[in-house]
């Protein structure tokens, strides 16, 4: 009897809470920019500074021959942060030696429309890099299998046989997954998107953190993480990464499809 009370006590629950409340509390943040102005300059650029497609695709999604990352569908604060770091030479682009300058000729409201308008373009259709592609044309490509074994669990200790110059003796890297969540899908608002992202753009990334020349991460996480990566570690995570699905088994769809309120 207790048992039957029990029951009828959760449907009468269920049916009091909005479809979708059991699923999850997670939204993608978007910010309360000028979509239009963002779109403008992300399409046709803005006195000196040129259309941001011509380097980052007509729909945001990168290119790996220019090496440039995809941009449609990141988290709204993680685009920002990015834009303002580039303005304010905390992060140098080692790519295309081109976003300190375009970001500072972008004014602060600029910076926030073009966010605002590239975290809107959630579902662009890319499907990550094209592996096959890149190892006809000479490109070191990890492999997937092991990728996903290092994002879902981190890597081993490593021993006295790993390169010392690269300080990584000692415990392994931690998951990607604990920070970037279920196939790289992200953590808005702080941990931006890594899966679907593109392959040599990853690649690039993780050795720039591991060398220091990038290190605009919050309190040095990326460059302690990617300083016990080998070479191999990161073409494997990159493998995986690009072309990983965002959604955990029992998912039906990824709970960062929901929008919550915008950031300023």
């Amino acid at each position: 009897m207790r048992n039957k009370v029990a029951a009828i006590s959760v449907t009468i629950l269920a049916a009091l809470i909005p479809a979708g409340a059991f699923a999850t509390s997670a939204y993608m943040v978007l910010g309360h920019g000028d979509m239009a102005n963002g779109e403008k300059i992300f399409k046709e650029g803005k006195g000196e500074v040129p259309a941001c497609n011509s380097c980052h695709g007509p729909d945001g999604t990168g290119d790996d021959n220019l090496q440039t990352p995809r941009l449609a569908g990141q988290t709204y604060p993680f685009l920002l942060k990015q834009l303002e770091d580039f303005a304010a030479d905390r992060r140098q682009d080692l790519t295309m030696m081109v976003m300190n300058f375009n970001a500072k000729g972008l004014t602060p409201q600029d910076r926030k429309d073009v966010a605002t308008y590239l975290s809107s373009l959630r579902h662009s259709g890319f499907k990550g890099s094209d592996l096959e592609a890149l190892k006809q044309a000479g490109q070191a490509v990890g492999v997937e299998y092991k990728g996903r074994e290092l994002v879902e669990y981190g890597s081993p200790q490593r021993n006295d046989g790993f390169p010392k110059e690269l300080g990584a003796k000692g415990p392994g890297a931690a998951a990607c997954k604990s920070c970037h969540g279920v196939g790289g899908r992200g953590a808005p608002p702080v941990y931006p998107i890594i899966g679907g992202q593109r392959y040599v753009y990853i690649v690039n990334q993780l050795k720039h953190w591991r060398d220091g020349t990038r290190a605009n991460d919050p309190m040095g996480q990326m460059q302690a993480i990617a300083r016990k990566l080998s070479d191999e570690d990161i073409e494997n995570a990159a493998a995986y990464l690009t072309q990983a699905k965002p959604i955990a088994p029992g998912e039906s769809q990824n709970p960062y499809d929901h929008y919550g309120p915008g950031e300023e």
